[in-house]
């Protein structure tokens, strides 16, 4: 396929991806999803900055991984697009990056409490999910990760996972694919309020090392992908897409 064939068809499934994580209520107003160009490694595709509920095949722009918009186009970018370029930098296996600000998982960047996975939908967070705090290294700030220096120290916080929670802010996800993107961020926000429902009743049990491997590697794949990604699209409206 030709290379404008190929960004057309990424176009079309990162506009799904936001349309997808805002109809499962993973992504708000201010939350955003971004996919690496198919055919530069060096740039990224994100939207304007727009509520990922109405995001169109028109509000979708291009960035250089320093966050710096390839065209002359006049509308805002978002200011958080510094944490797509300084991950799809860090992790050359990323094509996906999601930042979400699901209530149920930001207790567990406000606790010693660990966000782990509980049931096995939830192994392709990953074994460990580690929590970013900016204070330490740039004090006092609007809580907004709106420099590629702060992207950068998130990304490394992120490290080889999938997830990383922000203290009092939200999360990130990094996957190889747009379907695995939504995968990761709806059984993130998934696994938190079931971990949050067990607490009172007690420890939850959570799953093993290998359990999380073996699910995980399971879940990721071709088919159960394929049949997320159709469930998906026709609960936000668009099935046979």
């Amino acid at each position: 396929m030709s290379e404008a064939t190929l960004r057309d068809h990424a176009i079309q499934q990162l506009v799904l991806a936001n349309r997808i994580l805002a109809h499962e209520n993973v992504i708000d107003g201010f939350g955003h999803v971004s996919v690496r160009h198919p055919t530069k490694p060096d740039r990224f595709l994100l939207s304007r900055s727009r509520s990922p509920e109405v995001v169109t095949r028109d509000d979708i722009m291009e960035f250089a991984l320093d966050g710096t918009l390839v065209s002359d186009d006049p509308r805002r970018p978002y200011a958080e697009r510094f944490i797509h370029g300084a991950v799809y930098e860090a992790r050359s296996d990323v094509m996906s990056v999601s930042h979400h600000h699901a209530p149920a998982v930001i207790p567990f960047s406000l606790t010693d409490i660990a966000l782990r996975p509980a049931f096995h939908m939830a192994s392709v967070i990953g074994a460990h999910v580690p929590v970013w705090d900016s204070q330490p290294e740039f004090g006092d700030t609007n809580m907004i990760v709106d420099t590629l220096e702060m992207g950068r120290s998130l990304a490394k916080t992120l490290g080889n996972g999938r997830t990383a929670l922000l203290r009092g802010h939200g999360a990130i996800c990094a996957a190889p694919d747009l379907r695995a993107i939504c995968m990761v961020s709806i059984f993130m926000k998934d696994n938190a309020e079931l971990v949050l429902n067990t607490l009172p009743l007690g420890q939850p049990k959570y799953l093993t090392g290998g359990e999380i491997d073996k699910a995980g590697a399971m879940l990721l794949g071709d088919m159960p992908l394929a049949r997320a990604w159709d469930y998906w699209t026709a609960r936000a409206g668009f099935p046979g897409i």
